[in-house]
């Protein structure tokens, strides 16, 4: 998968966790990118845009 155009950003709710944060890449038509931004080269999640954000609505407003 080609990730040299990937704009990472680190997720707002990570950011007081000392490090230990998720990095989110959201401009690559078709997919949405997640990694860890401790180990940047140990894997990248790929979700379908629709599936992102189902995912992120239900981590906001948990069952």
């Amino acid at each position: 998968m080609e990730l040299t155009n990937a704009r990472w950003r680190t997720a707002t709710r990570s950011s007081n966790n000392g490090g230990a944060c998720v990095e989110v890449a959201d401009n690559l038509p078709g997919r949405v990118l997640v990694r860890d931004s401790k180990d940047r080269d140990g894997g990248t999640l790929t979700f379908a845009p629709a599936a992102w954000r189902a995912f992120v609505a239900q981590t906001k407003h948990p069952a």
